[in-house]
């Protein structure tokens, strides 16, 4: 089985995530997910790629402390996030989230939460390639 917590270059699967998920307990009962994927478009440009790179082991660090936090503060039995980096087109798939909890209410606030502190706390950065050039985007939307 994958590890809950990954950064990788190739893409993933939302079915495999939530079966692992699941896995972990039956007592679940909500199962929250985001899925961030590549635009094509952005701040008024056509975007052709965009390419992630990250500070790999203090952003799988900081993502695994992520993971944790949001199990003891939502009461979760479980949760996964995974990452992508490298260069991704638009409709790419770039990063995955599922929570597992009792019930929908806390697996849906973990999962916004999670998201909103892996854009402000972890390290990793994007840059689009737009026909006016490249550009690293600051700060995280």
């Amino acid at each position: 089985m994958k590890e809950a917590v990954r950064i990788q270059t190739e893409d993933f699967s939302q079915d495999e995530e939530i079966a692992a998920l699941k896995g972990r307990s039956r007592r679940m009962g909500g199962i929250g997910t985001f899925l961030g994927c590549a635009r094509d478009f952005s701040e008024g440009r056509d975007v052709s790629e965009i390419s992630f790179d990250a500070y790999g082991s203090m952003a799988l660090s900081e993502m695994r402390k992520l993971r944790e936090e949001a199990i003891a503060q939502f009461g979760l039995l479980d949760a996964r996030i995974v990452h992508r980096i490298g260069t991704v087109q638009g409709g790419d798939n770039i990063v995955f989230i599922a929570t597992g909890a009792e019930h929908r209410v806390a697996a849906l606030e973990a999962c916004r939460w999670i998201i909103d502190e892996l854009k402000q706390r972890v390290p990793i950065w994007k840059k689009e390639v737009t026909p006016q050039g490249d550009a690293w985007v600051v700060p995280h939307p």
